[in-house]
């Protein structure tokens, strides 16, 4: 590929994703240890809402409602044999969203929750099946973009990728670590290698997510910006948690506010990086401060 899917599909849009979901849809009512996925069709109102408020808050890829939507996943709450069910009306509600807004549809896959040999059971050809029969559901709902995310294992994030490949040729790919333990990913893989890895295997963009907040996602950024060297085609994403959980009383709140989530986003782009959004513990408000900056 000479040019970046990616790019050509955001037709000069900014590239601001949107951020947290599941901590949201806990404070909205999901039960606790229920799997988001559920409410996709149990209660897609709750969905959508979401998806609107991101979108009006400026967010110019939506994330479907799909984290955890492999078998593995959805077989802790007995959902195992509706993944193409559940993956294909997240994708459908946050679809209908974007079309209204002007914005782009990410199908999100998150990791299986198994771990793959020879640490675990799970083989990378298993992987690529559980993530080719997800992406089956998030294309027939319709997906713009496959969005890989939290990824430890570069495994288990080179078998998404193959299922990316094989399932929804035509679309670009995201590719993101969570590089929360030193740095590095709990697998041991740093930045500079996650990018390494992976421009050969045909993403759009590679990058982190989650972690321990802003701060560390600026050193993480500016490794994965150096790496980027030799490979101009790739675009560089950060999508910082909102600082880490702090109990207060009988809840958890998160540590970075909206306007320091804005001022976060315009030194990510700063340094380099393309496409920029928040993750746990960010709302429409974070993204909101993020859009005004970065527009």
């Amino acid at each position: 590929m000479t040019e970046n899917r990616l790019t050509a599909l955001l037709a000069g849009r900014p590239a601001i994703v949107d951020g947290g979901y599941g901590w949201l849809l806990q404070d909205r009512g999901l039960p606790a240890g229920e799997v988001a996925e559920r409410w996709n069709v149990d209660n897609p109102n709750a969905i959508k809402a979401l998806h609107e408020e991101y979108a009006a808050a400026g967010a110019t890829i939506l994330t479907t409602n799909t984290f955890g939507g492999t078998a593995p996943r959805l077989a802790m709450d007995g959902l195992a044999e509706r993944v193409h069910e559940l993956n294909r009306a997240g994708a459908a509600i946050a679809r209908r969203v974007a079309d209204r807004h002007d914005a782009l549809v990410a199908g999100d896959l998150g990791p299986t929750g198994e771990l793959l040999e020879p640490l675990g059971t799970l083989t990378p050809e298993q992987a690529q099946a559980h993530f080719a029969e997800q992406l089956r559901g998030l294309v027939d709902g319709g997906i713009d973009l496959v969005l890989i995310e939290t990824m430890s294992d570069l495994g288990e994030a080179t078998a998404a990728i193959a299922a990316a490949h094989e399932v929804a040729p035509d679309l670009p790919i995201i590719a993101t670590f969570s590089f929360d333990t030193n740095l590095r990913t709990m697998m041991g893989l740093a930045p500079s290698a996650a990018v390494t890895a992976l421009a050969a295997e045909g993403v759009d963009a590679i990058g982190a997510n989650c972690g321990r907040g802003p701060e560390e996602m600026i050193q993480i950024a500016g490794e994965l910006v150096a790496a980027r060297a030799g490979h101009d085609r790739l675009l560089i994403v950060a999508q910082s948690n909102a600082g880490l959980p702090q109990l207060n009383g009988d809840s958890f709140d998160y540590t970075v506010d909206p306007v320091a989530m804005g001022e976060h986003a315009r030194h990510l782009r700063d340094l380099g990086v393309d496409v920029i959004g928040a993750c746990c513990g960010s709302s429409p408000d974070h993204i909101r401060e993020v859009a005004a900056r970065l527009r």
